[in-house]
């Protein structure tokens, strides 16, 4: 009889995998017997062992129970042993701070040790362990570690006190370790230890500046002249890391006079030929921030750097090349005409990733001038044929950029229209991008523009930004394209598959304007395309068309005015970073500020973090169980799980029909408040007129807006437990994503989440979970229909600094789920108002 199949597969399986916890007990067994033995060999046989502990720990088994074994079998001068034996404590103590204490003798022992690498490692175990409970036995060793005569035990010593410091402050500041750890860092021959003394001093002392006036005092000695000259003249002794350290601290040092500054140049000048790119950078912040108030020696500083940056830049990894461009593209566009020359190094390779070539791309852009714009845009031409389809459209914005900088502005117009003949749609969107910035700017090269893009065919632009360029050239020029009109009318025909709000808007315009140029062939479109306006989902839309068919209703001429006002030339195109952002990163040079392009509190603080998805699922909101009897549940999300109410949801273009209505109905008057006066109905009967005349003209046929719908009852009462709000949140899809304005009022009032909780239940709207800190907030509502138990289910993020509500809603009936987002925001917009 053949086995069965699970045993031949278990008789493949891994020999190193085990299959349960009697390969552990094997192990200790194992272990056990070869605990105290000194028999030949036996030390082989240990490691085999310990390997296997290891290697079962690192899959992640729990071998914990071996623990008192392996410390028993530590008794050894084998250093491999040691540190495998030193590898397992240090990862089981502080999940077991029970038994780590098994380990603090051994560990002490080992402390003394005779060879200098075991004492060491011994030290650096024990202040491993991180277990609060132990840190009266870290002092005696580290004190001993710091007098010890090898430099490795006292580098060890060093920053063994300074983790010391972050498991007990109080404990490493009663020792007198910091004095301690100063007149190491000045005595000390050994730069390593030095250096480890400079770091573990200024973490210590920056830690209790704002608890301690000493400490402060202390942590801004470092900063003395007799302090800063001993680093500067040891610099070279010391290794790359250590140079480094020294040279942030003398980037914050503040010299007396000039002639001080020139010194420490002079010191440092070899630093910029050292081979570490981390070493060079450091020695540039030091150049530029000490000549920061010597404009003619900061651009002196500049001409030197430019070298160094650009070798450096071209060697190594492209990852390597990326954080050195990064920073020579900082410069750059804090001084392009200083590195107009040196173009040519800022070509791109075929073999560089993409975001290698997007910065050279944003630095050939900056350096371009009158001198060089020919060679740049050549260049760039080359790379709008490029295989990569991300830097083929930088390129052409590079291009662009370079036209709107008015150099050589013919040409590159030209090459501009030769892309339109490449006939590869990015590259044609891109360009009637680029196109209608330029027309913006430069109006008399309209003539030459619209005669290429006129030939364009629509289907071939799919698109938004550059279906809306193309919409935006025919309605601005629709008398220099013959076929205007009727390019417009096919696009509105199209108007239900279009998705984009902002392409539906420009058509709007497009076509009012279109309109006053050439009214018979753009009558039927005109009225086409207001109509569709009108009756269009998304609020922008639908408020544009609805002005625009008032503004007609009034006087053509006004509306006219407003569609086409005189325009002037637009002259500078705006900046997306301002100059107080590039000089906060320019004051954070050489750290990952200039690598992401903006200042450290922007990734750093939870405020300015960038909107992050996140699931609908509530699996990590934690619900509180809540009473049949109470309407108002309390507060129930975490307060430490900020991350998740930092979120915001996609916006959708969607908007609830229900909105079209707003405002729209006519003003009763209470004949009992007093005497009605007479009234000259002749301006009315006028309007009237020309409101049906319009109609007539466009084909309209609206004669009023259409009614609201029955407002929606909701359950004032109504309960649902968090288990099955939950659920339904899980399996319901979602019907509506919109964001609503904040009212002034409405910031201020929100302090906290209670009271926008009390005021939406006032309204029959109740909360089931909230939480948050300002600004951001974030809150779950539900509510149920007064006639049956359909239920709603809200997902409201809150950002209190851009003064807007992001909602999601969700309901089992979903036909009236634009009735409730009516409702739902009425409410909301007026929090704050009472």
């Amino acid at each position: 009889m053949a086995p069965p199949a699970y045993q031949s597969q278990r008789s493949s399986s891994s020999p190193s995998q085990p299959s349960g916890k009697s390969e552990v007990s094997d192990l200790r067994l194992q272990l056990r017997q070869l605990a105290g033995s000194r028999a030949p060999g036996v030390d082989d046989s240990k490691r085999e062992l310990y390997k296997k502990v290891i290697s079962y720990m690192t899959i992640g088994i729990d071998v914990s129970s071996v623990f008192s074994e392996m410390v028993m079998c530590s008794a050894t001068s084998d250093i491999v042993l040691k540190k495998m034996c030193y590898l397992y404590v240090g990862n089981y103590a502080k999940s077991n701070p029970d038994i780590a204490l098994l380990t603090i003798n051994f560990l002490q022992r080992d402390c003394k040790d005779q060879d200098p690498m075991i004492r060491g490692l011994a030290l650096r175990s024990l202040c491993s362990l991180r277990v609060p409970n132990l840190v009266e036995y870290l002092v005696g060793p580290l004190g001993s570690g710091l007098k010890d005569g090898s430099s490795y035990v006292r580098m060890v010593a060093v920053m063994g006190i300074l983790k010391l410091y972050h498991i007990s402050a109080n404990t490493c500041i009663d020792a007198d370790f910091p004095a301690t750890l100063k007149h190491l860092m000045l005595n000390d021959p050994e730069t390593q230890v030095v250096a480890n003394c400079l770091l573990a001093l200024q973490e210590i002392w920056s830690g209790e500046a704002s608890s301690s006036e000493e400490a402060s005092r202390e942590r801004d000695s470092l900063l003395r002249k007799p302090l800063i000259y001993y680093f500067l003249n040891r610099i070279r002794e010391f290794g790359e890391f250590a140079q480094c350290l020294v040279l942030e601290l003398v980037a914050k040092y503040v010299p007396s006079d000039n002639s001080e500054v020139f010194d420490i140049m002079n010191l440092l000048e070899d630093r910029l030929q050292h081979a570490n790119g981390a070493v060079v950078l450091a020695t540039i912040k030091v150049f530029m921030q000490l000549t920061l108030s010597m404009t003619d020696v900061h651009q002196q500083v500049y001409e030197r750097i430019k070298a160094p940056l650009i070798t450096l830049a071209n060697t190594g990894s492209h990852e390597q090349s990326y954080a050195v461009l990064s920073h020579l593209h900082l410069l750059v566009m804090r001084a392009p005409m200083l590195f107009s020359s040196d173009y040519k190094h800022f070509y791109c390779h075929y073999n560089e990733p993409s975001y290698v070539k997007k910065l050279k791309l944003e630095m050939l852009t900056a350096v371009a001038n009158e001198d060089n714009t020919y060679e740049i845009v050549t260049e760039l031409c080359e790379y709008v044929a490029n295989v990569d389809i991300p830097i083929a459209r930088e390129s052409i914005r590079a291009v662009g950029k370079i036209a709107l900088q008015q150099y050589d502005v013919n040409a590159i117009v030209d090459r501009l229209l030769q892309f339109l003949e490449m006939e590869k749609d990015y590259v044609t969107a891109e360009t009637l991008v680029l196109i209608k910035d330029l027309l913006r700017k430069y109006p008399q090269w309209s003539h030459d523009c619209i005669a290429v893009v006129g030939s364009i065919s629509s289907n071939n632009v799919q698109e938004p930004k550059a279906k809306a360029a193309l919409i935006w050239m025919l309605g601005e020029y629709a008398q220099d394209v013959a076929d205007a009109p009727y390019i417009l009318e096919s696009m509105i025909e199209n108007w239900e598959e279009e998705d984009s709000a902002e392409v539906r808007l420009h058509l709007l315009t497009a076509s009012m304007k279109c309109f006053f140029r050439r009214p018979p062939e753009t009558q039927k479109a005109l009225g086409t395309v207001l109509a569709a306006g009108i009756a269009d989902f998304h609020q922008d839309v639908h408020d544009r068309a609805l002005m625009y068919y008032r503004l007609l209703q009034q006087s053509p001429s006004i509306a006219e005015k407003v569609v086409n006002p005189p325009k002037q030339d637009v002259s500078v195109f705006a900046d997306t970073q301002s100059n107080e952002i590039k000089d906060r990163i320019f004051d954070e040079f050489n750290s990952l500020s200039v690598v992401y392009q903006k200042p450290s509190f922007m990734f750093t603080d939870k405020e300015h973090r960038g909107p992050f998805e996140f699931s609908d699922e509530l699996g990590n909101l934690s619900i509180g169980s809540e009473s049949a009897n109470s309407v108002v549940p309390a507060q129930i999300v975490d307060a430490n799980d900020k991350d998740l109410l930092l979120s915001t949801t996609e916006k959708e273009d969607s908007r609830a029909s229900s909105n079209n209505g707003d405002g729209y109905g006519a003003s009763l008057i209470d004949a009992s408040s007093g005497p009605l006066v007479a009234v000259d109905t002749q301006p009315a009967v006028q309007a009237a007129q020309a409101s049906m005349a319009i109609d007539d003209l466009l084909g309209l046929g609206i004669t009023a807006p259409a009614p609201l719908p029955p407002s929606l009852k909701l359950n004032a009462k109504a309960v649902i437990d968090p288990g099955t709000f939950q659920q339904k949140w899980r399996q319901l899809p979602v019907c509506l994503t919109q964001e609503i304005q904040m009212t002034s009022q409405g910031v201020a009032a929100l302090t906290t989440p209670q009271p926008l909780i009390q005021h939406m239940q006032g309204n029959s709207i109740h909360c089931i979970a909230s939480g948050g800190q300002s600004p951001n907030f974030k809150l779950f509502f539900f509510a149920q229909k007064a006639e049956d138990t359909s239920t709603f289910l809200v997902e409201c993020v809150i950002n209190k600094s851009s003064s807007k509500a992001q909602i999601k809603i969700k309901a089992d009936d979903q036909s009236t789920s634009n009735a409730f987002s009516e409702s739902f925001q009425s409410v909301f917009s007026k929090f704050g108002m009472s």
